[in-house]
C-alpha cells in the first residue's frame, strides 16, 4: 500500500525491535514496490499482510507498496472458449503501470490463468514463456528490479468432491469446468519460473509451502482447503503466500495484528488498489471504477490516521 502520498504527508520511518539484519535483504530497501497478478493478487490480502509485517518489524523506512492485480489477467492473452470476455493481457497495461507508478521493484505472480484450465499444451506453455520473457524485458528496461512468484497450487480436491472436474479428452474446459490434472500444468509453469533465477533479481516459490501446508492439514481433516473453487484462496491461504514471500525477503517472524488493524489495512489497500487500476487503465469489463487518485490518497490518509497509532502501540509492546 502506498505510504508516501502527498496527501498523507507521512513517512513511515519506524524504529522497531526485530530483524534488523533483514533490512539489508532485497527488496526491503526499495522505495516503491508494485504488485502485479491475477485475481489472487487483486484480492490483495497477501499484499496487505506483507505491508503490515513490514510496518511492525522494519527498523527503517518501508517501501511504498501498491497492489495493481487485475482479475482474469494473464501474460499470454489466451482465453478458454467459454470465458465471458477475452482475458486481459498484462502487456496491454504494463508500460503504463511502469511509467505512472515508477516502481523500483515489481513483484509479479502469473500462471494460474495462463494454462486456461486445459491439459498441458506445449504451444500454450511457449506463450507463457514468451509472456514472462517480455515482462522481464519491460521491467528491466524501466530500470526496475523483478521478483517473480510461482503460481500457487490449484486445489482439485473440493472441485472433485463437487463433481466439477473434467477428465482428459473432454471437448473443452473452463474456469468452472477444469481439467482434473490442472495442478500438474501449474507445477510445470512454476518449475520454469524457478529456473529464471539468474535472469531476475529474485524468484519465490509460493507453490511448495502452500502445498506442504495443505498436506499437513489434511492429515487431520481430509476435506481441508483454503480455496473452495480450487483457485481463490481464503485468508489462511493468503497468509501462507505472505509468509513465503517475507521469508525470501529475510523476515521469518510473524507478529499477529489485531482484527481492527487488519480491517483498516485492507480498507486502505482496497481504496488505493481500485484507484490505481482505474488510473492505469485496463480492458477487463465488469470491474468497478476506483476513485480519482488524489481522492483515493486523501481517503487513505484518513484511514492512516486510525491505523498508524495502532501499529505504533503494537510495536512498542513488542520492544
Amino acid at each position: 500500500m502506498k505510504r508516501c502520498f502527498s496527501a498523507l504527508a507521512l513517512v513511515l520511518a519506524v524504529t522497531a525491535c526485530t530483524l534488523a539484519s533483514a533490512e539489508d535483504a532485497f527488496p526491503l530497501k526499495a522505495k516503491r514496490i508494485l504488485f502485479l497478478g491475477d485475481s489472487i493478487t487483486a484480492a490483495g490480502e497477501y499484499v496487505y499482510m506483507i505491508d503490515m509485517q513490514l510496518r511492525l518489524q522494519s527498523t527503517g523506512s518501508i517501501p511504498v507498496i501498491i497492489n495493481a492485480g487485475l482479475p482474469s489477467e494473464n501474460v499470454t492473452g489466451l482465453s478458454e472458449p467459454d470465458h465471458p470476455f477475452p482475458r486481459p493481457n498484462v502487456h496491454e497495461r504494463l508500460d503504463r503501470a511502469l511509467s505512472m507508478f515508477k516502481p523500483d521493484v515489481v513483484v509479479a505472480c502469473y500462471g494460474m490463468n495462463d494454462g486456461i484450465y486445459y491439459p498441458f499444451s506445449e504451444e500454450r506453455f511457449q506463450k507463457y514463456q514468451s509472456g514472462i520473457n517480455l515482462l522481464i524485458e519491460k521491467v528491466h528496461a524501466a530500470n526496475a528490479k523483478l521478483v517473480l512468484l510461482t503460481p500457487p497450487p490449484f486445489d482439485a480436491a473440493p472441485l472433485k468432491a463437487a463433481g466439477k472436474l473434467l477428465p482428459a479428452g473432454a471437448e473443452k474446459y473452463a474456469w468452472f469446468a477444469v481439467y482434473e490434472g490442472y495442478d500438474d500444468v501449474i507445477q510445470k509453469y512454476g518449475k520454469w519460473i524457478l529456473e529464471q533465477k539468474d535472469r531476475v533479481e529474485m524468484v519465490v516459490d509460493v507453490y511448495s509451502p502452500s502445498m506442504e501446508f495443505w498436506t499437513e492439514q489434511r492429515k487431520n481433516d481430509p476435506t481441508f482447503t483454503v480455496a473452495a473453487d480450487g483457485v481463490h484462496c481464503n485468508s489462511t491461504g493468503h497468509r501462507t503466500l505472505a509468509e513465503a514471500i517475507l521469508k525470501a525477503w529475510g523476515i521469518t517472524k510473524w507478529i499477529e495484528p489485531t482484527g481492527e488493524m487488519t480491517q483498516l489495512s485492507n480498507q486502505q489497500g482496497s481504496v488505493l488498489h481500485d484507484a490505481w487500476l482505474s488510473h492505469i487503465g485496463h480492458k477487463r469489463p465488469g470491474t468497478g471504477t476506483g476513485l480519482p487518485l488524489p481522492e483515493a490518497e486523501s481517503k487513505a490518509a484518513e484511514i492512516e490516521k486510525q491505523l498508524q497509532p495502532l501499529v505504533e502501540k503494537m510495536r512498542a509492546a513488542a520492544r
